[in-house]
């Protein structure tokens, strides 16, 4: 199987849910090579955290590399957050990394940071980071976004980009963490209606779903 790339439309969506779903689900090992916003106070809350729990191991600071090799304070785009420490991120070595693990592990996840456009250093994006796993691995995208309002725009924009570039995703996950004013399943509903095939899944925080027929 090829790595499963989980990305989105924006943060603080849903990915890390859908992430260690799916970790759990296909028994997984998981990464997140890039991180933001972590410390060893809060860490027990964090997205590394969150997939070290679902692959089985200790959820402790010191296992974070486990998860994620690159690590910043500031909860801030990479490039940003990079830049505050007086560091920055070796987008080849990033991608070599990647490489390296899907090599040794089958299924491999890999879960990206923010959405889909954001940066990675000073002319790289997400975007960038998952054509270049592409070409080296073939990658299985996933798309997860939002159930607020305004998130059809978001996710078609987001679905365009990916497809213009050949990363159509298997499944858009619609993340629903609470009730919004528009029904869950409307809003899926028109996502399907311009996904052009691409299937939609709805995932409440919290409830039964499965994500597994998709790989």
């Amino acid at each position: 199987m090829p790595p499963i790339f989980v990305t989105s439309s924006g943060t603080e969506i849903g990915k890390t849910y859908v992430s260690a779903m799916l970790t759990r689900e296909l028994k997984a090992r998981a990464i997140k090579p890039l991180v933001s916003g972590i410390d060893e106070e809060t860490f027990a809350e964090s997205d590394p955290a969150a997939l070290l729990a679902a692959m089985g191991e200790e959820v402790s600071f010191a296992n974070a590399g486990l998860v994620s090799r690159w690590r910043f304070k500031a909860a801030l785009s990479p490039d940003m957050a990079a830049k505050r420490e007086g560091r920055s991120i070796d987008f080849r070595e990033l991608v070599d990394e990647c490489v390296g693990v899907a090599k040794k592990h089958d299924p491999l996840l890999i879960e990206g940071v923010g959405g889909l456009m954001v940066p990675l250093d000073g002319t790289h994006t997400v975007l960038d980071w998952m054509k270049a796993l592409d070409a080296q691995t073939g990658l299985a995208s996933v798309l997860v976004v939002g159930a607020y309002l305004g998130t059809i725009s978001h996710t078609l924009t987001t679905l365009a980009v990916m497809r213009a570039e050949g990363l159509t995703p298997r499944v858009i996950v619609l993340s629903e963490k609470e009730p919004g004013p528009v029904p869950a399943e409307e809003t899926a509903d028109t996502i399907a209606r311009f996904s052009g095939g691409v299937p939609v899944r709805i995932v409440p925080r919290g409830g039964a779903a499965s994500l597994r027929e998709f790989f």
